[in-house]
């Protein structure tokens, strides 16, 4: 069997590699550049560097034609924003040479739109944060703490945080100048954890998977991606996101974030990712691996759904998520499991690895690769959770009695 997995950079591409090649399959890794982590891998039998999908989308998908042509495989795996993005827009031509499971992508970008997801998920019953759809809002109406989201973004880029009702203004102003129309959305207080169903459905939207974890630390501290998480059994989560899914008619994989509100221990929506997710690895280590099972189906082959596996393994983004999560969080030195614990047998670790240790090496460029690279820096910066403060797009009345804001004549 003969795979290709694009985006090299990435912890969840490095997680398909290894479990892939760890069974044999022969694993062709793309990026757009060669210092990348998944290249560094033992178990990454061939490398290609492709045109930038985001700079040269017509290049990349000419290239990526060429390549599957020229060298057949039995399956593709588009893992990051982009090359989904793409692969999905092109999928009746990629279909013609390779399995490729995902949603189409109409489906795709209805999901990124969190207010298109919330008054889904309303209707069909999923649990929600109360949301307000500016502009047009009263001031008044808005409950604090809240949070102001991007209506399209991953992780916690482009979340702000408001505790004060005179701060909601400038902090709309704020996210609306790089993510247009944001939303706004109580604050789910901490206490009753954040969770992620991650699944699988074929082609008839059948679930053939299905995984609860729990995310134990996280980069930022307050909220973003995990640095340690822990397989757990919840089967109101697993209920709520499987039912999301179905009721989306979902393909391919998807994992779907629940907050637990403490005030009514009721799991609250957070948001759809609709491809591979960051700790892709600790489903695999607790018995579900998402690749090995979407290769049985490019294969043909029948399995029962995978839906127990075991629970309280832990996996670590090391490097390095869970370092900068510990200089930047005051309890650093008080952390439960602590941040020391480095040899305990029931956790995995996202890139470190005695069999396969040169990911490692792979890991530092792609961090310097990040901080040197213009394509990257513009990256991070549209995705950066620290966005400048502008009064252009908006003007607020009076002293923020009034409306939130007023659309000006830029259209913006």
């Amino acid at each position: 069997m003969k795979v290709l997995v694009t985006d090299g950079h990435f912890r969840k591409t490095l997680a398909v590699v290894r479990s892939l090649g760890r069974k044999g399959v022969h694993v062709t890794v793309g990026e757009r550049t060669s210092l990348n982590t998944s290249f560094f891998s033992k178990y990454c039998s061939r490398r290609i560097v492709y045109p930038s999908p985001k700079r040269f989308p017509d290049r990349f998908i000419e290239f990526l034609l060429t390549e599957i042509k020229k060298h057949p495989i039995d399956c593709l795996f588009p893992m990051e924003e982009e090359t989904l993005l793409l692969t999905a827009k092109y999928r009746s031509e990629i279909s013609k040479y390779t399995h490729l499971l995902i949603p189409d992508l109409e489906k795709i970008e209805f999901v990124r739109d969190k207010g298109n997801l919330i008054r889904f998920a309303e209707v069909n019953g999923i649990p929600v944060p109360k949301t307000y759809d500016p502009p047009g809002v009263h001031l008044s109406e808005f409950p604090v703490p809240a949070v102001i989201k991007p209506r399209i973004s991953s992780g916690s880029f482009g979340i702000a945080y408001v505790k004060d009702r005179e701060d909601i203004i400038p902090s709309y102003q704020r996210v609306h100048e790089r993510y247009p129309f944001p939303l706004i959305q109580e604050f789910i207080p901490d206490g009753g954890g954040t969770f992620g169903i991650s699944a699988l459905f074929d082609e008839s939207s059948n679930v053939k998977a299905a995984f609860v974890h729990k995310k134990l630390r996280m980069y930022p501290v307050q909220g973003g991606p995990s640095t340690l998480r822990e397989g757990v059994e919840h089967p109101q989560i697993m209920e709520l996101g499987l039912s999301l899914l179905k009721a989306l008619n979902w393909v391919g994989i998807a994992m779907v974030e629940f907050k637990v509100d403490p005030r009514d221990g009721i799991p609250k929506l957070m948001e759809v990712n609709p491809r591979f997710w960051g700790s892709l690895q600790l489903a695999i280590f607790s018995g579900v691996d998402f690749p090995h099972l979407i290769l049985k189906m490019a294969k043909g082959e029948k399995f029962e759904p995978v839906l127990h596996y075991t629970a309280g393994r832990r996996s670590r983004w090391l490097l390095f998520g869970d370092i900068l999560h510990f200089f930047n969080n005051p309890e650093r030195f008080h952390l439960h499991p602590s941040f020391w614990d480095f040899f305990d047998p029931n956790t995995c670790y996202d890139i470190i690895s005695k069999q396969d240790p040169f990911p490692v090496l792979g890991a530092m460029a792609t961090f310097f690769t990040f901080l040197y690279d213009p394509e990257m820096k513009r990256f991070l910066e549209r995705r950066s959770p620290h966005l400048p403060v502008t009064t252009q797009s908006f003007r607020g009345e009076g002293k923020g009695e009034g409306r939130i804001a007023e659309w000006t004549s830029q259209g913006k």
